[in-house]
């Protein structure tokens, strides 16, 4: 018996063991929406207002409207693309994708690299998804990055 026979033979049994072959459906990609993603004023989410807070805000409401905190400057480019940093792309990122069906609600991380032409990497941590849920998330990816380059930039 020839060493190709033996080789094509041990790769046969392997793949039968492991299940190579049984080949995946391809999945396509979910559809994203048109509609420029809701980016927040401030990358910092606000904090929880305390009991008294609360309180002082129902016994003076005309205080509270008359006295607008002036909004921080938003950066933005020549092209009028806004300029954020890194974490908050990944939360846009993130929101966008959370929007999806069977998005796991936890065990997602987003990685945003690059400069001019950013992009987002993902990872999910062991059980918090199917192969097949994670591919598909991953596939929509590069649509949904190439659809925020045209609204937001990387900041360096």
């Amino acid at each position: 018996m020839s060493d190709e026979v033996k080789d094509a033979g041990l790769v046969a049994m392997i793949s039968s063991i492991l299940g190579g072959n049984k080949r995946a459906d391809p999945v396509a990609p979910p559809p994203l929406a048109e509609v420029p993603p809701i980016v927040p004023a401030d990358p910092v989410e606000p904090a929880a207002t305390s009991r008294s807070d609360a309180a002082e805000a129902e016994s003076a409401p005309d205080a509270a409207a008359t006295a607008p905190e002036p909004a921080e400057q938003i950066a933005t480019t020549r092209n009028g693309k806004r300029l954020l940093p890194a974490e908050a792309i990944a939360d846009l990122v993130l929101g966008e994708l959370r929007k999806l069906d069977n998005f796991p609600s936890s065990g997602v991380s987003v990685t945003v690299y690059g400069y001019r032409h950013w992009n987002a990497m993902l990872t999910f941590a062991p059980f918090s998804t199917s192969f097949q849920n994670a591919t598909r998330f991953r596939q929509a990816v590069p649509d949904l990055v190439f659809k925020l380059r045209r609204f937001v930039e990387l900041e360096i």
